[in-house]
């Protein structure tokens, strides 16, 4: 954080992401990968005899005395970020530096540099996103038997199990995982193509027939192929298809976040945030304990889900082989959209491995509210025994209707003791058959089982993928 507060900072600077992620997209990072681009392409050129030994080296020796200052200066005077760069890099390497960014236009290196951070990012995020899978997996296991109340319409509806909601959760980040998976198998660089992606100006170096083979060596260095086809930048579709994948992530956790904040009200009271020892809730209430971190949660997530709109507009708008008309919003867009994925993740693991499971509150509701499931049971026994059905549905909903009522009053839900008692359902059923099919416990289906075998599929999917899906190393 800026300690003197002058100087306006953005959030993301200091409040929100991991100071990991936050490296990835900082300036020294940025001239850092634009050196390191620089002398791939000097060591490659070297091997194809137009760069001496002793002009690589001088490059290599003088990589990281990155002065952002000078860089700065330069820009000011120039209106040019690239040529402040190459210009600083240049008065550091008296040998090297009239060799530097030979061949190559602006965006061979900042558009390789841009899509090396993504592919750093993704890489982070797959990380969290693994991370948060398993302490789902944790939870669905531990909670795989007890019944909860499912709710629809944010109304009681029939009996679930916790694993089981839990279950829904993981799923969602489990496609979401998988997205992901594709999107690194497809990661494509720029490459070195020149001014409008045609490779004029290597072919005039290298020569037409060492063409393919110059190339081959970059893609090399760096780890990663190149698109096949590029203008002057890389294809915005992939940003595109980025940020869309990373929106889904955002989109699975602000359910996670909205359930949450629901189940902590005081209607309900199941689960809670963790609340430390000296954390304040509000500066004027004092009792107040607000779900702060699943609304941050919702906040982030909201504003995530705008990012594939611009990204769109990039895409869509990149005209003939570029125009400078994303360029300005990009330098906000790419490293927000990655910081805002890393923040929900890392609060949705936190969330996930500490949740405050009340089960006293689980409990007490389904005592309060499954009764009301169980009148279907009930409908379908009597039926079965020979009553009508639809005379039968009407009894069971004015008993229900009573208990609502009597709810409203005193708390208690008297329901189990209505039907029971009432004439026109003991002329079908015994009250002992009656207690049985009232009693839904056990009325959850095969939840349980399905959400073990979820754990089984996410598990083996991602120790599969630890395997066949390596990092590739660059530069």
């Amino acid at each position: 954080m800026d300690e003197d507060g002058l100087n306006y900072q953005s959030p993301f600077s200091w409040r929100y992401g991991s100071p990991e992620m936050r490296a990835i997209w900082s300036e020294r990072q940025k001239h850092l990968l634009w050196r390191k681009l620089w002398l791939a392409l000097a060591e490659t050129q070297g091997e194809f005899g137009l760069v001496s030994h002793a002009q690589i080296q001088d490059l290599r020796s003088n990589l990281e005395r990155i002065d952002l200052k000078r860089i700065a200066q330069l820009e000011n005077e120039l209106q040019h970020d690239l040529m402040a760069a190459i210009k600083a890099f240049a008065e550091q390497c008296p040998l090297g530096g009239s060799i530097l960014h030979f061949g190559a236009t602006s965006m061979d290196i900042k558009d390789n540099a841009d899509a090396l951070r993504v592919y750093d990012s993704l890489w982070m995020i797959r990380q969290r996103l693994e991370e948060l899978l398993e302490a789902f997996c944790i939870q669905i296991e531990r909670y795989a038997e007890l019944p909860i109340m499912a709710f629809t319409h944010l109304q009681p509806a029939e009996p679930t199990t916790l694993g089981y909601r839990f279950a829904q959760y993981a799923q969602d980040l489990w496609l979401n995982w998988r997205g992901l998976l594709e999107v690194l198998r497809q990661f494509r660089l720029k490459g070195f193509r020149g001014a409008v992606g045609t490779s004029a100006s290597f072919m005039e170096l290298v020569g037409e027939d060492k063409l393919q083979r110059f190339q081959d060596r970059l893609a090399e260095r760096f780890g990663l192929p190149f698109f096949e086809v590029a203008t002057q930048v890389y294809p915005r579709q992939q940003d595109f298809r980025i940020a869309s994948l990373l929106a889904a992530i955002g989109a699975s956790l602000h359910r996670f976040a909205l359930d949450l904040r629901f189940l902590q009200s005081a209607v309900s009271g199941e689960w809670a945030e963790p609340f430390g020892e000296k954390q304040v809730g509000s500066s004027a209430m004092p009792f107040k304990r607000n779900p702060i971190q699943a609304e941050k949660i919702n906040a982030l997530a909201r504003q995530l889900a705008q990012c594939p709109r611009l990204a769109w507009d990039h895409a869509a708008h990149s005209m003939l082989e570029n125009t400078l008309d994303d360029s300005a919003s990009r330098r906000t867009l790419l490293p927000e959209m990655f910081l805002i994925s890393d923040e929900l993740l890392r609060t949705g693991l936190r969330l996930a491995r500490n949740l405050v499971v009340q089960e006293e509150n689980i409990r007490r509701n389904f005592r309060r509210f499954a009764p009301f499931a169980a009148t279907e049971r009930v409908l379908v026994a009597a039926t079965q025994a020979g009553a009508d059905r639809q005379e039968i549905h009407e009894v069971l909903r004015r008993l229900s209707l009573q208990a609502w009522d009597a709810m409203r009053k005193t708390g208690d839900n008297p329901l189990i003791d209505l039907i029971c008692h009432e004439t026109r359902l003991l002329n079908y059923l015994a009250e002992e058959q009656l207690q049985e099919l009232l009693s839904v416990e056990r009325y959850v289906g095969d939840a349980s089982q399905r959400s073990k075998r979820l754990i089984e599929m996410i598990r083996s999917e991602v120790n599969q993928a630890r395997v066949d899906i390596v990092r590739k190393s660059h530069l």
